[in-house]
């Protein structure tokens, strides 16, 4: 049967890896500290919990991590060695980082200084650079998920939710993916996520780093994700007043709701901050689907009498008649001046340097604030565009425009009445019930439960198939039944050890089994062609499709007669129903009647009336020179007994151990050997 490794600590995986101890538990998988017996390392063993195993998405999923971050090379990323899997265990062989997590740190620090923050945010860019480099996006990027090594080593760890940049933009059965605390806008409205997102989630964790909370707190994570949606991340000097206004437009910049506004990557995120550390402004961040050119204006442009940090958001301000949106926030209040243009410029971060007297974020013209975070067209005024009216009026009121319109309304009509009506029953089987039930009502569509079947192929729990079938076409808001598999048909094992082969395999097919090839070995004390054991044991539950193990007997093995008298070994034969048949050795310097060899070899399988072929010393060749003795048979001996053993019979002893225990498993040479000779014995050995 099928071990299922459920507490690997001491096993060694796949032959290589030695599990040592717990690092870690989270809700899929479970991180040890393991050693690579093979490289001689340390390593980190990630293992998804086995009652996973059965689960294909997640199982893809984690072998995707490993393939996802074995891509990489950087020093900033946690590496991966290798990938695998035994049993029910799916593992990932990592990077051992020996140090805490930035949430660690955090949580004994409460915040950290500027240069810290910027430090340690600085090498987590690094990172996700290279990984956007490489067509990645982390997609849940968190101080949980930054380890701090030895000396200033920074690593991004866990892309356990990482997927190739091309083609994401929803994930199956709407499923909201990532941490609450830190989802751009995007990703709870439509799931939508780029190289952006991780870009929002990194600004969010420098607000974290510098002020020693999280810009959005709430009773529930969706809370949480919906103040993402419709409110801006606050200037961090709001938190802590000693803030440099410089910073203020860091995390104003990574963090707008509006994509187009934030850098376009890590790598873009990254070059802003050194630019600011090196006293620079920041560079202009331009929405791509808009003309590009137009200047900011002057400092003092639009500028109230005070300074406002530069989350100073338009959203958070009123429009007075004279065009500007005035702005709360920062270090005092400030204005938006209106620019056809979506360039952000601040004061450059200098150390020592007081925050100036103004700051200014230039919005578009007529812009105004949208639940994503950016800003939209404002709707014109009639006085603007009076040039569109007669125009407008002749269009709608002519003939062209009435066909044209009845046209549309026939179409339309008849692309319900075909096809508008119907869509497709999507393919859920090998789902979870509960998942292909999501999937059908994100498809329009009513879940109802079937009676369930047995299947041999799917896992119980999962959708065996659907009615009507996956494809056919159905009606908006039909109902789709779900047929579940009750997992495979169990059959008691029978109890057919001590019979014979042929026996057993007539029991276990009259109860509906199948069984595989027996595989043999010896026995003292069980007969040729007798079943010694099972797999299942009996009265077992099995399932119908699974084979069978059986071991059989391959009868007694044949002893080591070599040192023995004939007339011992005759008297052997005789009770184990096989005859000797001696042959003179006249070259042996072993006393007459001793046995020098055999054939077969000892511990082969015996069967009654086998004759056995034993060579025989006529004690000619002891005449002249120094004769050759026995060497003890010192199998199954510990290492000291089997040592003891050798010497007392005049033979020197030379021990090789090995891995799997502390007794004999074979030694070199055998037979008769002069005295002194050397003896090799292999300890732990397989």
């Amino acid at each position: 049967m099928d071990a299922t490794l459920s507490a690997p600590i001491g096993q060694l995986l796949d032959g290589r890896y030695l599990v040592e101890s717990q690092v870690a538990r989270g809700g899929m998988a479970t991180v040890y500290l393991a050693r690579d017996v093979r490289l001689e390392r340390t390593i980190a063993l990630k293992i998804a919990h086995p009652e996973l195993a059965g689960d294909r998405e997640f199982v893809d999923r984690f072998i995707g991590e490993a393939h996802a971050v074995a891509r990489l090379s950087s020093p900033n990323v946690v590496a991966v060695f290798d990938q695998g899997s035994t049993g029910d265990l799916n593992y990932i062989a990592m990077e051992y980082v020996p140090g805490p997590t930035l949430r660690e740190l955090l949580v004994a620090r409460g915040r950290l200084s500027p240069r810290e923050a910027l430090d340690i945010i600085e090498r987590v860019l690094a990172g996700l650079a290279a990984a956007h480099d490489a067509g990645i996006i982390h997609r849940d990027v968190k101080p949980e998920n930054v380890l701090l090594g030895n000396g200033t080593a920074v690593k991004v760890a866990d892309f356990g939710l990482a997927r190739a940049s091309s083609g994401i933009r929803h994930t199956r059965s709407g499923l909201l993916i990532g941490t609450a605390a830190y989802l751009a806008p995007e990703q709870v409205i439509s799931n939508a996520a780029d190289q952006r997102t991780d870009v929002y989630a990194a600004g969010v964790m420098l607000f974290e780093l510098l002020t020693g909370q999280q810009p959005h707190t709430g009773d529930t994570p969706l809370a949480v994700a919906y103040k993402h949606v419709n409110s801006v991340v606050r200037a961090p000097s709001s938190v802590n007043p000693d803030l440099p206004p410089a910073l203020d437009a860091l995390v104003t910049l990574a963090t707008s709701r509006d994509p187009d506004l934030r850098p376009a990557d890590a790598r873009s995120f990254l070059h802003a901050i050194k630019e600011v550390r090196r006293g620079m402004p920041l560079p202009p961040v331009t929405r791509r689907d808009l003309p590009v050119g137009a200047t900011s204006g002057a400092a003092g442009d639009g500028a109230g009498a005070n300074g406002a940090g530069p989350s100073a958001s338009p959203a958070e301000g009123a429009r007075p008649d004279n065009g500007a949106l005035t702005a709360a926030g920062g270090h005092g209040a400030g204005t938006v001046a209106v620019r056809p243009d979506y360039s952000v410029s601040s004061t450059p971060y200098q150390a020592g340097g007081s925050p100036p007297a103004n700051r200014t974020l230039v919005v578009p013209i007529d812009a105004e604030p949208d639940v994503a975070g950016g800003y939209r067209r404002g709707r014109q005024n009639r006085r603007d565009r009076p040039y569109l009216e007669p125009w407008l009026q002749r269009w709608l009121f002519s003939r062209r425009i009435l066909i044209l319109l009845a046209v549309l309304v026939v179409g339309a009509v008849a692309w319900w009445l075909a096809a508008g009506q119907y869509t497709s029953v999507p393919t859920v089987a090998r789902m979870t019930v509960s998942t292909a039930r999501g999937d059908l009502v994100n498809s329009g569509l009513k879940a109802a439960m079937g009676h369930g079947r047995h299947s041999n192929s799917v896992p119980a729990g999962q959708v065996i198939t659907t009615d009507p079938a996956a494809g056919s076409r159905i009606g908006h808001g039909g109902t789709v039944l779900l047929i579940p598999s009750l997992g495979p048909v169990l059959i008691t094992m029978p109890s057919v050890t001590g019979e014979s082969l042929r026996q057993a395999e007539q029991a276990i097919h009259a109860d509906g089994l199948k069984w595989s090839p027996p595989s043999y070995q010896t026995s003292a004390s069980i007969p040729a062609g007798v079943v010694i054991s099972t797999s299942p044991v009996a009265y077992g539950h099995w399932p119908k499709n699974k084979p069978v193990t059986l071991v059989v007997s391959s009868g007694q093995p044949l002893p080591d007669f070599v040192g023995q008298q004939i007339g011992t070994a005759q008297a052997v034969a005789a009770a184990g129903g096989y005859s000797i048949n001696p042959v003179a050795d006249n070259s042996s310097q072993q006393p007459a009647g001793t046995v020098t060899g055999q054939q077969p070899a000892a511990g082969t399988p015996i069967k009654s009336g086998e004759v056995i072929t034993l060579e025989v010393s006529s004690g000619q060749g002891s005449q002249g020179g120094q004769g050759q003795v026995a060497i003890p048979d010192v199998t199954g001996m510990s290492a000291a007994q089997a040592q003891s053993t050798l010497q007392a019979a005049g033979f020197n002893v030379q021990v090789n151990q090995g891995m799997f225990g502390q007794t004999v498993t074979s030694y070199s040479p055998t037979g008769q050997a002069a005295p002194g000779t050397t003896i090799t014995i292999n300890v732990g050995y397989l």
